[in-house]
């Protein structure tokens, strides 16, 4: 610390190669009562030029207990060197009376942090399973000159090992300026056969450059069931969780876990304000010139507007950083407050603030049409009068659509608390999910239409009142070109006791408007459906269930090994349990030994003439049976099952026949449970460790997930293959599962290869089974083969699916923190 600037630097770095030497500093610095640091960086005693990033430090303004919760006092600094020589580097803070030395570094310490290699890496974990002797590294590494890094493991005699090693995507270090965007997909996850007590390095390498580490041992795992645990149940989450108890109660607490709010309010906010842009990035895009330049027009129908929400509704239009827009008010309030207050502050904007006073309140529909009405601009979006946007919201929506004109645009959100002046609840949505628009309104804010779309679908229409934005929202996407989703939180959703936020039972209305608005739109596009609301407390959420028409023949397919306990268990509850009466059942016999399971075979065909036993007599591989049983089925639609399934809820088959007999869906998962009514599947998002992971994993069956996923249907990437129904003309059409995926990795690849024909996969929650997998089965019956197996699988799956692999599984919002676990942010 210095005499009047408290400071750290965190880290400095000197990269000294061909082509690139520059200085990198990480740190922070802050004065008392000053506003405004500003920097200035000297190199062998020359002022220069340098980059700066303010960087928001959370954990700095808690440490030194600075009020302004938004400050960014954290920074990172780039210095390009045009000197080979350097003998002298400084870093100097100034204001207007003082200037400090943050940074004097000579000759002798700039060559001891200097660094001359092209290659950048970082080792974050190494672990030891000792009961299988499996060692696994991970970290990230990239070149700057953009080679390829490969990566290897030597023995002590510097020999190259045999390993597996997967990528992995970590745009978790874009946030920390260590890597650029398109460096993204830079993490590794390698594991190879190790002995206690010998020494191995770890080798990057590219055609210019090679570096080579001892690799330090950082964690042993004996039980990573037990590591899993520790990792989330930690002494900060406890004091947060037992804080947020004192506070709220016992009540709230359990409200919240099940709601899936897995983030806290403070963390969101430390968050949300890292991820706000800085005053330098706001001034870059103002200056920037767009070769599409589209008016937006922000409509408002205001009404007895308090004076705070209206000053903060209009200053966050008007100093957004894109200038083309207009402002559409349309006022039915019961005096002329908002008049006044409009031209009084705001008349310097002249025609960008279109403003008209109403004779008479025409209702939210009514008035909200009088701004559309007023409206020129080529896209036309909805603001609520006591909402606020983030100040880059305008230049997102225009950046999206310099590659293509999309008629539909829309931002993820929050809520502001007014009470507690905090920003929490995010919704980080997925991109466009039509299943999961269909159970809920989850776009809602902030919707942006192309003006064509708007002229031919119309205004709001006033018989949806309080749900008159999802009837909207359905029109405008049903004549969509496409969708488009930026995944930023730009939009920020007022709650005060009289808004709907946060008292969602003070306009219940609302949600009965919502389920005509869905019922209207499967109308218009014909589709035979039921629509119910869900019970209370899931307000404004609902469960389609589509019309099974002729109730076509399902072929069940089930692959069998033994276990004639298991098998019947499943084979009773299909025709006992299920109410779904036209399927025919494949079993397909895979090498049994037991003369029990061949006794059993007989008794179900003396029973039932709709079963047919199949034999495959090859060695094991999921992905070889199920495409040899598949040409033994007679429907039109087959439901691949797992022989330790049994069902659960009686409609469980007929609501995924339901779902498969929609033209756009390609295949349907179900809901499925442990024994003990824990969720064992709930949906698969592909990027998990370089590969794929179920969300909702664990939690109970009634729990919510997050934003309520795991309680209504939705679609996703992938479901598993435990329980997946497929249009057989699909399956043929993707030419099946891909046998090269013999244990590991199949299902998946199959959901994505129908994604990719522009088919939907969707998740049923309301196809009830138990899964009596074992919940530790990956550990539990662990081998170093079956391991290793695993590995060379999933690398398989990485070259085949590398390109979904970079950009991010569509349904899962890119703002998740991958490496931490579902739906975290940090």
């Amino acid at each position: 610390m210095g005499q009047y600037f408290k400071y750290k630097i965190d880290k400095v770095k000197y990269k000294n190669i061909k082509e690139h030497n520059f200085f990198e500093v990480y740190g922070w610095c802050y004065a008392q009562n000053v506003e405004l640091i500003s920097y200035e960086v000297k190199v062998n005693n020359k002022e220069v030029l340098f980059e700066i990033d303010s960087i928001y430090r959370s954990d700095v303004l808690k440490e030194i207990k600075i009020n302004d919760k938004e400050k960014s006092i954290g920074f990172y600094i780039r210095v390009d060197c045009l000197e080979d020589n350097v003998n002298k580097f400084e870093l100097i803070a100034k204001t207007k009376e003082y200037k400090e030395n943050l940074i004097v570094l000579s000759s002798d310490e700039i060559k001891e942090i200097e660094d001359n290699h092209f290659i950048e890496f970082n080792i974050d974990a190494v672990t030891y399973e000792k009961e299988i002797s499996m060692a696994t590294a991970f970290g990230w590494t990239y070149s700057i000159d953009g080679k390829a890094v490969q990566i290897d493991i030597l023995d002590k005699n510097k020999n190259v090992m045999d390993i597996t090693c997967r990528k992995e995507n970590r745009s978790d270090l874009i946030h920390k300026h260590l890597i650029q965007e398109d460096q993204s997909n830079c993490g590794f996850l390698l594991s190879f056969k190790y002995q206690e007590g010998e020494t191995y390095y770890i080798q990057f390498k590219t055609e210019n450059d090679v570096v080579t580490r001892k690799l330090e041992q950082t964690n042993v795992a004996y039980s990573s069931t037990l590591s899993k645990y520790i990792r989330h149940i930690n002494k900060k989450n406890l004091q947060k969780g037992l804080a947020y108890l004192k506070k709220n109660g016992v009540k709230k607490l359990m409200y919240r876990l099940r709601y899936g709010t897995y983030v806290g309010e403070l963390d969101y906010e430390s968050w949300l304000f890292a991820q706000r842009v800085n005053e330098k990035t706001l001034n870059i895009q103002r200056n920037t010139r767009f070769s599409y330049s589209p008016k937006i027009s922000i409509l408002v129908a205001t009404f007895n507007t308090k004076e705070e929400y209206l000053k903060e509704m209009i200053d966050t239009v008007v100093n957004q950083s894109y200038s083309n827009w207009e402002l559409c008010i349309a006022d039915g309030s019961t005096n002329d407050f908002v008049e006044k207050y409009v031209y009084e502050h705001y008349s310097s904007y002249g025609d960008k603030i279109k403003f008209q006073k109403l004779d008479q309140n025409y209702g939210i529909s009514g008035n909200t049409n009088k701004a559309f009405e007023m409206a020129t601009g080529d896209y036309i979006t909805v603001y609520d009068h006591d909402d606020t946007l983030e100040l880059d919201c305008f230049y997102e929506i225009v950046k999206a659509l310099q590659e293509y004109r999309y008629d539909v645009l829309y931002t993820d959100e929050d809520k502001f608390d007014d009470s507690t002046k905090m920003y929490n609840d995010p919704n980080l949505k997925p991109d466009f999910s039509e299943d999961l628009l269909r159970s809920h309104n989850y776009i809602t804010h902030l919707f942006i239409v192309n003006k064509k779309i708007v002229d031919e679908v119309g205004y709001y229409n006033s018989e949806f009142d309080g749900s008159q934005d999802y009837d909207y929202i359905f029109r405008c996407v049903e004549k969509a070109n496409a969708v488009y989703h930026i995944p930023r939180i730009l939009y920020h959703w007022r709650m005060h006791p009289e808004s709907t936020a946060q008292n969602p039972e003070s306009k219940l209305y609302c949600y009965d408007a919502g389920k005509r608005a869905i019922e209207a739109h499967y109308k218009r596009v014909g589709v035979e459906a039921r629509v119910e609301l869900m019970p209370k407390p899931l307000y404004g959420f609902y469960h389609t269930t589509y019309s099974t028409k002729d109730n076509p023949l399902v072929s069940i397919l089930i692959p069998n090994y033994n276990h004639k306990a298991i098998l019947k268990t499943c084979i009773d509850s299909l025709y006992n349990v299920n109410t779904y009466k036209n399927f025919e059942i494949v079993i397909v016999e895979n090498n049994s030994t037991g003369q029990e399971i061949f006794d059993y075979y007989k008794e179900l065909q003396s029973e039932h003439d709709n079963i047919q036993i199949v034999t495959y007599k090859g060695e094991f591989n999921y992905s070889r049976i199920n495409n040899f049983g598949m040409k033994y089925t007679n429907g039109d639609y087959v439901l691949l099952l797992n022989n330790d399934t049994e069902v659960i809820s009686p409609n469980a088959l007929s609501e995924m026949v339901g779902c498969i007999l929609r033209p756009e869906v390609g295949a349907v998962g179900a809901k499925l449970l442990y024994e003990d009514d824990t969720v064992q599947h709930a949906g698969v998002v592909v990027g998990f460790s370089g590969y794929a992971g179920h969300v909702n994993h664990g939690i109970n069956k009634d729990d919510y997930g997050y934003m309520l996923r795991a309680r209504v249907n939705c679609n996703y990437s992938a479901v598993t293959a435990a329980c997946m129904m497929v249009k057989k003309s699909v399956f043929n059409q993707v030419e099946g599962f891909d046998e090269q995926f013999v244990v590991a990795c199949n299902d998946v690849d199959l959901c994505l290869k129908i994604c990719k024909e522009k088919y939907l996969v969707v998740y049923n929650a309301f196809a009830l089974w138990h899964h009596y997998e074992s919940k530790s089965r990956g550990y539990d019956d662990a081998s170093q083969e079956k391991m290793w197996r695993f590995n060379k699988e999933v690398e398989k799956f990485q070259i085949k699916w590398s390109d979904v692999l970079v950009k991010g599984d569509p349904y899962y919002n890119k703002n998740w923190n991958i490496k931490l676990g579902a739906f975290r942010l940090f």
